[in-house]
Order: structure tokens, then C-alpha cells, then sequence
């Protein structure tokens, strides 16, 4: 065969372009315990998941609680690894998050945190999004020493997604808690309520643009309405939800749509990617046997009620046997098989549940 280099050169091109665009530099992952990988196991709080069964199909760990809210990996960690991530990122709070580990992503989730930096203090302790966001400026102070000021920018910039699961928490765990408790239903009307949670959100992710993120993956709130915890204290049938729930997290979803949208045409160089997240868990939550699911309600852990939502998973709870054909793991969070669906949509799925683009095209840009 005449010119045998060119093919050399031709094939080795191809490998180099597979090493620089087949798979991202980092994944900073911010949120709440969806997507915790164990940031809590640090802190005196309330919300933790570090105590069997949970872990229970989390291969890396060999089957050990890590501090992840769910029976093995969280939508973070899948995403990670399909983008082509070898390590999952760090929990910012554990001691081997130091060196050229955080080149791979850092973890700064923690159960319990939302937006406003009241919600989540019934646990006691919990990161909330400003307090991750300042750890994160730590991060980057810290990969500019690993890298170079140049290096470590075009690390940030070019090749690491910075992917936000978090408002849950805000209507659950703060503006929902009953009105003679610490919820903010005492002082705030929803309209002021969701207002201010757009309002700190869009300075938070300033923030981070500031701090030189570029691409951006962005969670809506799920239908908390029909999670396993509300359905039990509701006492409510198989395909009911609880109304009023649902609607303030559609309420806010369409006003996040329209900041993500703002900064979009306001950030120069930034893309930020709205996951649709609501009718992502709907459409499994409505048509769970057309996923291989048996139940969209009952928690596959946990104890009290009829879908055992009400007492948390722990070392004392009922625990299914096909753990993989529920949507919900405990009351409040997807199982594993779960949330592969939903990474799956938001890896490579249309527009309706990912856009303006997947997280594949994301990755490529």
C-alpha cells in the first residue's frame, strides 16, 4: 500500500480528536441531596444518607453507604461517567479533595440546601447554594495553583460543565413546612416567595459566570407533588398528587425558564442549558411500565403508611427485592434505575426535555 504514514497520521488525529472533545475536563456538580455524593457525611445535620441500606447497588463502594440519597448512582454521577469523566467528583468536604483530584470535578450538593439560605435549617446544618458557591471559588483559587492562571481558565471555560439540581428543598423543606412552624408562608405570598428565589438564583449563577463557568446545565424543580413522602401524608390514591405543591414548582419552573433564557443573551460566551426535569419524572411517573417500572409510588425504602413514605430509609426499614423495577428508592428520591432514565434524556435526548441543546452537544461545544 503506497502512503502508509498518511494513514498513521490520519488514525492518530482521530484518537487525539476522541481525547480532547470525546469527554469533558470536569463536572462541578451544585444541588441538594439529589445529587449529594457526601458532602453531609461532614456535617452535624439531620439530613444524611451514610447508614446501609442506602448504597446498597453503588458498585464503586461495594455496596456501602457513601452518603448518596439513593440505592447506587445519582443522575451526577451517570452523567459523568457517559461524558467520559474516569473519576466521580470529589465531595468538596472530604479530605481526598485536595490535588489533581479536583481537576476531575468537585461535589458541593448537600441534603437539605436550596437557594435561600433559610431553607433546609430544620436539619440544622446543610450547604445551601451561596455556601457552595463560595466553596467553589476556593476551587477555582485552588486549580489556578495546579494549572496556571491561562491553563486553569481554559480548564474552566473550555472543558468542564457545571451542572445546578437545587429549589426542591425551597417549597419543601421551607415555604411548605407548616404555617405555625419556620415556613415562609408566614411572611410571603408565593408570587414574593418564587420572586426571590429567581432573583437569588440568577445572582448565584452570575456568580459562577464571574468565576469564568461557561456551560451550564440547569434542573427545574420535579413534581414534588407525587413523590412517595407527599402521597403518604396526604393519604391520597396511586395517581393522585398533591395539587398545591406542583403548582409552585410549575410556577417557578416558568420563570426559570425565562432567566435561563435572560442570561443566555446577557452572558457573552455562555450557554446555559434548561433541564426539564418536571416533565422528564412526570412522563415516568405516568407511564412507569412502559419504563420496565411496577410502581411509581411506593418507595422501595423506607417505613410507615401505604407507599412507606413517611420514616426515612435507614438500617430499620423495609427494603423491596427488585430494587430496580421502582421509580422512587426512599420516599423522597429516585431509585438508581430511575435516574439513569432521566440522565439518559438529558444526555441525548429533543428538546422537550433538554434545551437548547443535550448534554452531549453541550460537551462538544
Amino acid at each position: 500500500m503506497k502512503f502508509p504514514w498518511l494513514l498513521i497520521v490520519f488514525f492518530s488525529s482521530l484518537t487525539n480528536f476522541a481525547k480532547t472533545n470525546g469527554e469533558i475536563g470536569a463536572s462541578f456538580i451544585f444541588g441538594d441531596s439529589l445529587v449529594d455524593a457526601g458532602n453531609n457525611n461532614y456535617l452535624s445535620t439531620l439530613s444524611k444518607a451514610n447508614i446501609r441500606p442506602n448504597g446498597i447497588d453503588f458498585k464503586a463502594s461495594g455496596g456501602n453507604p457513601t452518603g448518596r440519597f439513593t440505592n447506587g448512582r445519582t443522575i451526577g454521577d451517570i452523567v459523568g461517567e457517559e461524558l467520559g469523566l474516569p473519576k466521580y467528583a470529589v465531595p468538596f468536604l472530604a479530605p481526598n479533595s485536595t490535588g489533581k483530584s479536583i481537576l476531575y470535578g468537585v461535589n458541593y450538593a448537600s441534603g437539605g440546601g436550596g437557594i435561600m439560605n433559610a431553607t433546609g435549617r430544620i436539619f440544622v446544618n446543610r450547604l445551601g447554594m451561596d455556601v457552595q458557591v463560595d466553596f467553589f471559588n476556593i476551587t477555582r483559587k485552588e486549580i489556578d495553583k495546579l494549572l496556571g492562571p491561562s491553563k486553569g481558565r481554559d480548564h474552566i471555560m473550555k472543558k468542564s460543565i457545571f451542572s445546578i439540581t437545587i429549589g426542591a428543598n425551597d417549597f419543601l423543606n421551607n415555604y411548605l413546612l407548616p404555617v405555625l412552624s419556620i415556613g415562609a408562608r408566614i411572611t410571603q405570598s408565593p408570587n414574593s416567595f418564587i420572586d426571590d428565589m429567581i432573583s437569588n438564583l440568577r445572582n448565584q449563577l452570575t456568580r459562577l459566570y464571574r468565576l469564568d463557568a461557561r456551560k451550564f446545565v440547569i434542573g427545574n424543580v420535579g413534581p414534588i407533588g407525587c413523590i412517595p413522602y407527599q402521597k403518604t401524608i396526604n393519604q391520597l390514591n396511586e395517581k393522585e398528587c398533591v395539587d398545591l405543591a406542583n403548582k409552585l414548582a410549575m410556577q417557578y419552573n416558568g420563570q426559570l425558564k425565562d432567566l435561563l433564557a435572560q442570561l443566555n443573551d446577557n452572558l457573552p460566551g455562555a450557554t446555559f442549558v434548561h433541564a426539564n426535569v418536571y416533565d422528564l419524572v412526570m412522563e415516568l411517573i405516568t407511564n412507569y411500565q412502559k419504563y420496565g417500572f411496577t410502581t411509581a409510588s411506593e418507595a422501595c425504602c423506607g417505613n410507615g403508611g401505604q407507599y412507606a413514605g413517611i420514616i426515612p430509609c435507614g438500617p430499620a426499614s423495609s427494603m423491596c427485592e427488585d430494587r430496580d423495577k421502582h421509580v422512587f428508592w426512599d420516599p423522597y428520591h429516585p431509585s438508581e434505575a430511575a435516574n439513569i432514565v432521566i440522565a439518559k434524556q438529558l444526555l441525548d435526548g429533543d428538546k422537550k426535555y433538554v434545551s437548547p441543546v443535550n448534554l452531549r452537544q453541550l460537551r462538544n461545544l
